[in-house]
């Protein structure tokens, strides 16, 4: 029996050294698995690295492209489409006008009581109206009559004592979101799709864009079926949701300079003194002044900081080579940036288990809101975090270890979206000459922000103004506003139909 209980005690010692042996063994690799995730996640850091030696050179190289865009048409990467908006609102604007904001799946119709300087907005009323299925597959035609239809619906709503004389025509700010070549302020035509839009795509997905051709003037297009239905309302202002932006800031304070949205996409627009712009060859206004609509969105630099990731997203976008900048810092993009990261992480460093997860596999499941989320979540088990990854991914039973390092990816994409954003503004105010003080002057510089990204993330707002201060110092900084300008793209389009309005200098009587 001894001989026995010796035998089993060995074999079950070996048994236990085997083990033991495979939990060190599944030790190692697990520890070597974790170097590799942490390694992925190192080196991005590093690609993204944005230290205010590079940020300046980025706004160095944002005035640089804006004085060639502005010197002739192609000189840049940039736009610097001149928007023909010479006049924005003072204050002193009065009337009724509306506005038309097309620029999704929805529009909006707005409708603007303005009092002057006294009263200011009297009333605003809007309506949101959505487009069926069936007219997302259409013809333009068909599109625009829906619109024009809705359009007159909305002006048979107006109260006794608003109606028009017979001798006026209603006027209409038209906001239509994407890059436009102005030919007037009140026409224009579409130059490209963004925002992840291309035409072929769009027409293939059955997409709302599908509808106007790159070249058509979206002005005549509307007005054609506003007069097919006998709704006799004129466009007086074309203009884009930054330009909108841009003048519901200025009717609140003269001492905005500029306007940018940081949402799904992203742009810029500010006011430039009309002879520095030597592609300009018409009269100089009589303000002085004309808006350039940038696109931004378009800008690049060799010091932009792009990850393998980012070249990758680009390469397989539906605008490769365009819009570098929105990729890296819009709210289209944020999102696909950490899911891509997180994919590597999963197939290099089995990051989440030997297997991928398959949602992981899919572009753009991951969106800024998610991230933003994971990103803000101050639960001490970091639960958002683990919620978000079970419901959108369907990955399950994560350590608190890998949340975290979750949490530092969305931390690294935000950075650097948010920095970059700040030494795009720092750029526009180096070039209209606000980025110092001179001879002691105290003037104030605002810009208007709009957009859901810089709205609601509050991580990616707080470092882009703390970014910019960094940037230009605190003394110059106590004299440039971030003011948030909340929907100021449509009342925007309402108060520059009225600043350029057919009527202005005749008797309202």
């Amino acid at each position: 029996m001894g001989k026995v209980a010796v035998g089993a005690a060995a074999v079950c010692a070996a048994a236990v050294c085997a083990a033991a042996a495979l939990v060190v063994h599944h030790r190692m690799k697990s520890s070597g698995k974790w170097a590799q995730a942490q390694s992925i996640l190192k080196d991005f850091e590093e690609k993204c690295g944005t230290p205010i030696s590079k940020l300046k050179q980025v706004a160095d190289a944002m005035t640089v492209e804006m004085h060639a865009g502005l010197a002739s048409e192609g000189g840049s990467k940039l736009k610097m489409i001149i928007s023909y908006v010479d006049n924005l609102p003072t204050g002193d604007e009065k009337g009724l006008f509306y506005a038309l904001d097309l620029g999704g799946t929805n529009f909006r119709v707005l409708r603007v009581h303005l009092g002057g300087k006294e009263h200011r907005v009297v009333k605003q009323e809007f309506e949101e109206v959505s487009i069926p299925p069936h007219l997302m597959t259409g013809s333009s035609d068909a599109l625009f009559d829906y619109i024009a239809e809705a359009l007159a619906k909305f002006v048979a709503t107006e109260s006794e004592g608003l109606h028009f004389s017979p001798d006026r025509q209603r006027e209409l700010g038209f906001t239509f979101s994407f890059p436009v070549r102005q030919t007037s302020i009140s026409s224009g035509t579409l130059i490209k799709w963004t925002k992840g839009f291309s035409i072929e795509e769009a027409v293939n997905s059955s997409n709302l864009y599908s509808y106007i051709a790159v070249g058509q003037d979206v002005v005549g297009e509307l007005t054609k079926a506003m007069e097919r239905i006998g709704l006799d309302m004129r466009v007086t202002a074309l203009v884009n949701d930054t330009i909108g932006t841009l003048a519901g800031g200025r009717y609140n304070n003269p001492d905005v300079v500029a306007a940018v949205i940081l949402g799904t996409g992203t742009n810029a627009a500010y006011v430039e003194r009309a002879h520095a712009i030597p592609k300009w060859h018409g009269l100089l206004p009589k303000s002085g002044d004309m808006v350039i609509n940038m696109e931004w969105g378009n800008f690049r630099s060799s010091h932009l900081p792009i990850s393998e990731y980012d070249q990758a997203l680009d390469t397989e976008s539906l605008n490769p080579g365009e819009q570098i900048f929105e990729k890296l810092i819009s709210g289209m993009y944020l999102g696909e940036v950490v899911r891509r990261v997180l994919y590597k992480m999963a197939d290099e460093a089995a990051f989440f288990g030997d297997t991928i997860p398959e949602k992981l596999k899919i572009p753009f499941i991951l969106r800024t809101p998610h991230m933003s989320a994971m990103h803000q979540d101050t639960s001490p088990d970091l639960k958002i975090v683990a919620t978000k990854l079970k419901d959108i991914l369907e990955i399950s039973n994560t350590s608190l270890k890998m949340r975290k390092v979750i949490v530092e990816l969305c931390d690294i994409v935000a950075t650097r979206g948010a920095r970059l954003s700040a030494a795009g503004i720092a750029g526009i105010l180096k070039k209209i000459g606000r980025d110092t003080l001179k001879d002691g002057e105290k003037q104030k510089s605002v810009v208007s922000l709009d957009g859901g990204l810089y709205e609601h993330y509050t991580k990616f707002r707080t470092c882009m103004e703390n970014t910019l201060t960094e940037l230009l110092g605190e003394e110059v900084s106590e004299n440039i506003i971030i003011e948030h300008s909340n929907d100021g793209s449509g009342i925007g389009a309402a108060l520059l139909a009225a600043s350029h309005s057919q009527y202005i200098g005749i008797d309202e009587s």
